[in-house]
């Protein structure tokens, strides 16, 4: 657990475990009478009883936002000891278990605290914190001698960071990126307070001990943490439109495809002197002379002969049409 964390806890954990508080000791209830085997509510009432038989065996629990860290610890350390001589799947191990978990949802509340600048709700975030308080509860040895806040916290601390790093990314990226992320924008931050200046991917590198290439695919993952939507409007002070209307633009060679996909089949109809002239003319872009030159033909018959062929094929794209 690292020091900081011991610091943050230490008002509920770095404490001797003293003995259950007088005021919470168990006291003995009247007697109750056996259920009557011949009632319908046979059922309800033996489980009943079980309970009323466990509560007898308790401490009295009083309303658990008015029991304070030490009684809590107190009352927790006793009923982990109730809670291993309990068969799991019955109905009194449930009630100690769900008792222990209301009575530790303070360490929930005190590590979600730590992520209230998140944009996801606090609701969410104690919620996955309770879930990680259970698994420490389930796994939780009395034996081992370790203080069960101190046991937790890690454990819910770690499922409120697995929330983050599995839901707050709007791509899904590998983890091995994620972290690469938080590694670049720290060295990012150290290095510009030495040089004063932006490092370049090279000093990232260097400082990371890794290739440049890494440095550039980690940066390139940082943009699928957030995603602005299309519809976003702009800030008051911009009298640009939304960012669709400032991302798009008009792509005029989408005008040429339909004509190029025609006339593929028509040039491959062409004798291969009309090819080649063709590709001399709009690919390589040469002049008629040169054309005639490379063949071995005066300028006007190449001019002829680009003539004839670009009009047959005009004509085969009208009769298409």
């Amino acid at each position: 657990m690292s020091p900081r964390l011991d610091h943050g806890i230490s008002d509920l954990s770095d404490v001797a475990a003293p003995t259950v508080p007088e005021q919470y000791r168990p006291e003995r209830m009247p007697d109750r009478p056996d259920p009557d085997p011949t009632s319908p509510d046979q059922g309800e009432d033996a489980e009943a009883a079980e309970i009323a038989d466990l509560l007898d065996q308790l401490p009295e629990i009083p309303p658990y936002d008015e029991v304070g860290p030490l009684d809590a610890r107190a009352l927790s350390k006793t009923l982990f000891e109730r809670l291993e001589t309990l068969e799991e799947g019955t109905h009194e191990f449930a009630y100690v278990r769900n008792t222990l978990v209301e009575l530790n949802l303070a360490l929930v509340k005190f590590a979600a605290s730590r992520f209230r600048s998140r944009s996801e709700p606090m609701e969410d975030i104690v919620q996955v914190g309770t879930i990680g308080l259970i698994k420490a509860i389930d796994r939780f040895e009395l034996s081992r001698g370790v203080e069960f806040p101190t046991f937790a916290m890690p454990t819910i601390v770690g499922e409120i960071k697995r929330f983050f790093r599995d839901t707050s990314w709007s791509v899904r990226v590998p983890r091995r990126l994620q972290e690469l992320r938080l590694d670049l924008a720290k060295a990012g931050d150290e290095l510009a307070q030495t040089l004063d200046r932006a490092p370049t991917v090279e000093e990232l590198a260097q400082r990371l001990r890794i290739s440049a290439e890494e440095v550039v695919e980690g940066m390139a993952a940082s943009n699928a943490y957030t995603a602005s939507s299309l519809d976003a409007q702009p800030e008051e002070d911009d009298a640009e439109g939304a960012l669709a209307d400032r991302i798009g633009y008009e792509d005029h060679g989408l005008e040429g495809i339909e004509y190029v996909e025609s006339l593929k089949p028509l040039i491959a109809e062409l004798p291969a002197r009309d090819k080649r002239i063709l590709s001399l003319r709009f690919v390589a872009n040469m002049t008629q002379s040169e054309i005639g030159e490379e063949l071995g033909i005066s300028q006007m018959h190449v001019s002829r002969l680009l003539s004839r062929t670009l009009g047959k094929l005009r004509k085969g794209l009208m009769v298409d049409e």
